[in-house]
């Protein structure tokens, strides 16, 4: 690990969001799976109110945000992480049984994932699975890694 930063410091993250095709497809997707609270009403794009909304979701028990946007210029296309912008959102979860358990929840709900994966040695193991959109989701868990 390298030195402390002496300036300003990251204390977690707020919120995540994606660009969706179908609001009401992702957040119904979304609510599912995470079981997070719709927020009252559409936000329009801050000082760009033209281009689109957003639809926020909280998840009470963490308190993230997760924003699912419309933006009027999408044609309808499909998340792909190989173009520029976002490649994937990995949710950080206690260890290897939480993984199980969300593997658990992902096949209730018929949500197709990789199952628990590891590099050789690695740090984490995840659990790859996609949303409507295809953009790519991941749940990771720390792992011991060998000396």
């Amino acid at each position: 690990m390298g030195t402390p930063p002496s300036g300003p410091v990251i204390t977690g993250v707020h919120h995540v969001c994606v660009t969706v095709t179908d609001i009401d497809t992702s957040v119904n997707w979304y609510q599912q799976l995470f079981g997070a609270e719709r927020w009252p009403g559409r936000l329009a794009h801050y000082a760009r109110e033209e281009t689109g909304f957003a639809e926020m979701l909280e998840d009470k028990q963490t308190g993230l945000l997760i924003g699912l946007h419309h933006h009027v210029a999408n044609q309808g296309e499909k998340g792909e992480e190989y173009h520029t912008g976002l490649d994937h959102i990995s949710f950080k979860v206690a260890d290897r049984a939480a993984l199980e358990a969300w593997i658990d929840r992902l096949d209730e709900l018929n949500i197709g994932h990789t199952g628990i994966r590891r590099r050789p040695n690695g740090p984490y193991s995840t659990v790859v699975f996609r949303d409507p959109d295809n953009n790519q989701l991941e749940f990771a868990a720390p792992e011991k890694v060998d000396s």
